[in-house]
């Protein structure tokens, strides 16, 4: 008889953005002629730079010519693209990462999923609460039990504290999705230096780092002293180049940091993941890696800066719409994300169908990111620009009348 992982009855049936998607099309259905803004999940709209279309239309014409063809590339791979992230991600930036400490990925989602493969299912783990919902549920389905949950709120701006007690395992998202909030270096090294002295391990999502303005909030974790010892940090083309439908991304696994076996002893996790990654995955295809390479020139870099410049005014019109609407607002400064409390009496998915049915608004109930997140809807600057000032003078208008 075959036995079912029950692990993955554990987790709630309806993942948050595929119920998004469901509530939405379900009143598309009813509602035909409705003009539906999408501003909930978050996936851009602006076309590819022309810098990556170009270069993997070249790595296209390579495949069909025999004298250039690839086939099998390396599962970590390519070194031109390693290479690239090494000198322009880190070095530009005074880090030292070598080329053997990147691992080229179809993405975040899918390294962040994978990773707890090395790991024991009996380490504590600690997730901040409300934080994007992968790591509660790739957790579960692998029947880690010791989960603590990092509660932040709005009073204390939606930074997390840490908890007294032990945590082995640590989820950071910074720029935080879903509330947009970010760590000062100052309040960084707090968390690094508690992994230091507790031998824990931090798993470092900076998806959003792209969008940092601020001089205090770092773009990678290792611009703290000691970080190399006790972080994996995970970095995506999705949002800072476009790459949601592509799909690239990279991790960062430095040669000193650690596990422990049951003795104690210090075991590298660079190289146990190089090889789990050279078992279970046979590496991101050559045209995306290709297309990721292109970005690393100076017109690379103008091209993506201009994308992001559009989606920061979109932010920017979202939150001070929201402000001007009477709403207490978080994030959209380092972050394209913006977090917002809804009026007392509705919870977030009866203020999601609220602004559904009453405006044709779509938006993302912070409930599904965490207990801690009830109560508030999170805004993406991921629409059009068009479409995110029509949605948002709907919303100062929908306000006026509620009131």
């Amino acid at each position: 008889m075959i036995r079912l992982n029950e692990n993955f009855l554990n987790v709630n049936e309806n993942y948050l953005f595929t119920e998004i998607v469901k509530r939405t099309n379900d009143y598309k259905k009813n509602h035909p002629d409705a003009d539906i803004i999408e501003l909930g999940i978050g996936d851009v709209t602006l076309p590819i730079a022309d810098c990556v279309i170009k270069a993997m239309h070249n790595a296209v014409d390579e495949l069909s010519n025999i004298d250039t063809f690839v086939g099998y590339g390396p599962e970590i791979g390519y070194g031109f693209l390693r290479e690239k992230i090494s000198e322009w991600d880190y070095k530009k930036i005074g880090i030292q990462i070598d080329k053997n400490e990147i691992f080229i990925s179809d993405g975040i989602a899918t390294d962040i999923g994978n990773f707890g493969d090395l790991l024991s299912v009996d380490n504590v783990v600690g997730i901040a609460n409300p934080v994007y919902p992968e790591y509660l549920d790739v957790s579960i389905m692998a029947g880690r039990k010791n989960i603590v949950y990092i509660p932040f709120s709005d009073e204390n701006n939606f930074t997390p504290k840490i908890l007294k007690g032990r945590m082995d395992l640590i989820y950071l998202c910074m720029p935080n999705n879903p509330t947009g909030t970010s760590f000062t270096r100052n309040e960084l090294k707090k968390w690094v230096d508690y992994a230091m002295e507790n031998k824990s391990l931090i798993l470092f999502d900076a998806a959003y780092e792209r969008f940092i303005e601020d001089e205090d909030v770092p773009h990678s974790i290792y611009e703290i002293e000691g970080a190399k010892n006790v972080a994996i940090e995970f970095k995506s083309f999705s949002k800072t180049a476009g790459f949601t439908g592509i799909r690239c991304g990279y991790t960062v696994v430095p040669k000193e940091v650690v596990a422990y076996d049951t003795n104690g002893n210090e075991i590298n996790l660079n190289p146990l993941w190089n090889r789990r990654q050279c078992t279970k995955f046979n590496g991101a295809s050559y045209i995306s890696q290709k297309g990721a390479e292109a970005i690393y020139t100076e017109e690379g870099q103008k091209q993506i800066d201009e994308n992001i410049a559009y989606y920061k005014r979109n932010c920017k019109l979202i939150r001070e719409g929201l402000i001007e609407s009477g709403y207490k607002t978080f994030g959209g400064i380092n972050s394209p994300y913006i977090w917002f409390k809804v009026p007392n009496g509705y919870t977030s998915w009866d203020y999601f169908d609220l602004l559904l049915n009453k405006i044709n608004v779509v938006t993302t109930p912070g409930s599904g990111f965490g207990t801690e997140g009830e109560g508030y809807l999170r805004l993406s600057s991921f629409g059009s620009y068009e479409d995110t000032l029509e949605a948002i003078e709907r919303i100062k208008e929908f306000n006026k009348k509620d009131k």
